[in-house]
This record gives C-alpha cells, sequence and structure tokens, in this order.
C-alpha cells in the first residue's frame, strides 16, 4: 500500500490565538468589573463605572437557572440576561463540534493547557512518558463532576418549582452574585487559596485536572457533545499503527484503537488529526453524510456560532440587566448579608415562600 503524506497545515496556531484572545478578552472583562465594584466602594451615585455584562458569563448555576426559566415561561430573566445568551453560546457551540469549547473558548481550560504542556515536558525529561492515573483511579474521580452536575440538575430541574425558581432569580443574592463572586477571589481565605493551590499544583503533575475530574460545566458539555454531528474518524485502511495520534491526545483517548471517536472527554482540540502522519486517516467527518469537514471550518463555525449567539442578544437589547444606579448602591451597602440558599431546607423555603411573592425584598 502506498502511503501518502500528510502535508496538511496543523490548525494549532489558530485554536491558540483564538483561545489567547478570548482569554484577553475576560482579563479585560475583569479589569472593567474591579473597576465598578471600586465605584460601588466609594458609595457616590455619580462615580459608579460601567458593569460589563460579560462577567455573567462565569455565572453558571444562574444562567442554568436562567435557561429552565426561559424554558418554563418563555421569559428571559433581567437579572442576568447576558449570562443566559453567553449559556446558550456555549451549548450550540458544543452541539456543534463536541466539546469543543473546553479546548477553544474556555480561559480556564487554555490556562490547565498552559500548565499541563509545561508539566508535561518536566516529566517526560524524569519519566520519558506522560504521567497517567492508573485506571482504577481514574473512572472514580471522573465520575466526580458528573456527581456535581447530577446535584445542579437536580437542584433546579426537579427541587424547584417555577415559583422557586423566580423567587432565587429576582433575589438579592442572585443580583449581585457576580460582586459575591469578585469579592470571594478578593477576600479569599486561607482555605480556599489552600485548595486552588492544590489545584494549580495537581495540574502540573496531572494534566487539566479540574477540567477531566471535577468541571461539571464540561460534564455538561461532555454528555452534550455525543449528540453533535461531527465526529473524529480513522480510516483503517490507510493506518500505520503508528499510534501519534493516542500520544498526542490531551485527554489520553485511544484514538489508534477506534475507528470513530465518541468520547464524553474529547475537546474536539484536532491535536491527533493535526499529528497524524498519512493523508486521510484521520478526519473529522459528519455522522450523516459522512462527509469531511475542514479543520479552519471548524475553527470559523465555533467563534462565529458563539458571537452570533452573544451579538443578537446584544444587538437586541436583551444584554444589559435593568438594574439601576440606584439599586446597585442598595444591593452593594447591604452584601455581607446576603446568603446562597445551600441546602434542600433552604429549596423548599423558596417553593413555599414563592406562593405569596419572593422572600427577600429589596432594602
Amino acid at each position: 500500500m502506498k502511503i501518502i503524506k500528510n502535508n496538511e497545515k496543523p490548525v494549532q496556531n489558530y485554536r491558540f490565538i483564538i483561545q489567547l484572545l478570548f482569554s484577553l478578552l475576560c482579563i479585560w472583562i475583569g479589569i472593567e468589573f474591579t473597576i465598578f465594584v471600586k465605584s460601588l466602594e466609594t458609595g457616590n451615585l455619580n462615580s459608579i463605572a460601567y458593569r460589563p455584562p460579560g462577567v455573567e458569563g462565569f455565572l453558571p448555576i444562574s444562567s442554568l437557572m436562567s435557561l429552565y426559566y426561559f424554558i418554563l415561561t418563555g421569559e428571559i430573566h433581567y437579572a442576568h440576561p447576558a449570562g443566559f445568551f453567553i449559556f446558550i453560546a456555549i451549548l450550540s457551540v458544543s452541539f456543534f463540534a463536541g466539546k469543543s469549547f473546553c479546548s477553544w473558548l474556555c480561559p480556564i481550560g487554555f490556562l490547565s493547557e498552559l500548565i499541563g504542556d509545561s508539566g508535561e515536558k518536566i516529566w517526560k525529561k524524569i519519566f520519558k512518558k506522560r504521567v497517567k492515573i492508573p485506571k482504577l483511579l481514574d473512572y472514580p474521580l471522573r465520575s466526580l463532576k458528573y456527581l456535581l452536575l447530577a446535584f445542579f440538575l437536580y437542584a433546579i430541574f426537579f427541587a424547584m418549582t417555577v415559583d422557586a425558581l423566580r423567587a432565587f432569580l429576582d433575589s438579592p443574592y442572585n443580583l449581585v452574585a457576580d460582586i459575591k463572586m469578585y469579592y470571594f477571589f478578593a477576600r479569599i481565605s486561607k482555605f480556599s487559596l489552600t485548595v486552588i493551590s492544590v489545584l494549580f499544583i495537581l495540574s502540573i503533575f496531572i494534566r487539566n485536572f479540574w477540567c477531566r475530574y471535577l468541571c461539571p460545566y464540561g460534564a455538561l458539555l461532555g454528555l452534550i457533545s455525543f449528540l453533535s454531528p461531527l465526529k473524529i474518524r480513522r480510516d483503517v485502511k490507510n493506518c500505520i499503527d503508528c499510534g501519534l495520534c493516542a500520544k498526542a491526545c490531551p485527554s489520553f483517548i485511544k484514538v489508534d484503537k477506534v475507528t470513530t471517536v465518541r468520547s464524553d472527554e474529547c475537546s474536539m482540540c484536532l491535536n491527533c488529526v493535526d499529528v497524524c502522519p498519512v493523508a486521510n486517516t484521520l478526519e473529522v467527518k459528519t455522522t450523516i453524510t459522512n462527509k469531511k469537514i475542514s479543520k479552519k471550518i471548524i475553527a470559523l463555525g465555533i467563534v462565529v456560532i458563539y458571537i452570533v449567539i452573544t451579538g443578537f442578544g446584544i444587538i437586541t437589547g436583551r444584554w444589559q440587566n435593568n438594574l439601576t444606579k440606584e439599586d446597585y448602591l442598595i444591593l452593594h451597602k447591604n452584601i455581607d448579608k446576603l446568603g446562597h440558599p445551600t441546602s434542600t431546607e433552604d429549596i423548599d423555603e423558596l417553593n413555599k415562600s414563592s406562593k405569596s411573592g419572593a422572600i427577600y425584598e429589596k432594602e
């Protein structure tokens, strides 16, 4: 059999640029939001700075609740509308190209990848191979993110009525969830700092530790990825069994042993496709027509889908919430008194109280 060398250009440079630009955007949003919070601390109505709605992308639980509320009522809740559109965009990207958000757009995924690459280089020099957790430990650890996802799905979709859902979304806690999140990191406790430090260190030893074992967001996108019409396929006849694809996979998927990659851990990073030395052996194809899809088309599709959906929220005037500067001043003044429902008893209280109106009142 004549072997035709794969001369197709890799897509990793494009992926890195997209990851970098999206991460820089998130950093800019973080800077703007910090300025906004600091302006609230002055207590001066006239000095309150611009609040970037994009910060709501870091409120996935509230966004999931807003999506469920929209499904039940047909209304986009006013508290975090940008988060709603960002969440829809992320889900849509996953329907299009699997768990691609994690390896193309997610800033946490980008950071984990940079840490993992550095750690991998160190351990390859020491052990001459990548460090991999044994299956007997890997599978139970991977189940943790699904247990977390199951908890959130149960608490939202099964334990809460539509009235309780509305009461929570209307609550002062939810209205300032982004500010509460800011103070969590700005005033981080020793315990939280220790946990984050441990996760950072583990990510050096074990590639993508947070993403692989603990991220419920990734678990949700992994499940949705099974519905994606795009899959990486291996032509067994052309394959020379070099194993380079499996070695290149950051998720340790045995690409060289399957004809179609169907895994909740596949993030469509296309590393395996790029390193394949034989033309027309590893390709992304549609599950219906079996037609090859260009790597550049996949990259463009991911970016365009995300921009179109979030752009729709912006141009239709549904991107900004309707809270006034006065609202934020009042809420910020009492922010330390606002707590999050943390148990089934709290949810039951929401269900009971919501029958006569929201349990929280604006002060």
